[in-house]
């Protein structure tokens, strides 16, 4: 992926809800995080579009492998048919326990588009 604009880097985003709540659902855990992120972007100004780079880290490796017929259709609710560059990697633990997923993001907002927050 390559771009020209302000770069915003978001955090490791987890899957709770704005409550604070995880879902026990590896799958809605994955599309909670990806709204999390879009709602990180948007706040930047822009877009699930000017995502770029995706950073997954799973707590287990072997779920997110059974989990690839479903991961499509959540992943498409979020982000649409956008696919930044990604990598995954497994990890023994998240700092939130009840964490299956956290995912870092990169984003690169256009010229003359958006606000800094």
């Amino acid at each position: 992926m390559a771009g020209e604009g302000r770069v915003v880097l978001t955090g490791g985003q987890v899957g709770w809800t704005p409550e604070g709540v995880f879902s026990p659902d590896f799958i809605e855990q994955v599309r909670q995080t990806l709204e999390n992120i879009v709602k990180v972007v948007e706040a930047a100004g822009g877009r699930a579009e000017h995502i770029g780079r995706l950073t997954w880290y799973v707590t287990d490796i072997d779920r997110y492998r059974a989990s690839l017929k479903d991961l499509g259709p959540a992943y498409r609710s979020v982000m649409g048919r956008h696919f930044p560059a990604m990598a995954v990697v497994q990890v023994v633990s998240l700092v939130e326990p009840e964490a299956m997923v956290e995912i870092e993001g990169t984003a690169i907002i256009p010229k003359n588009e958006g606000k800094i927050s």
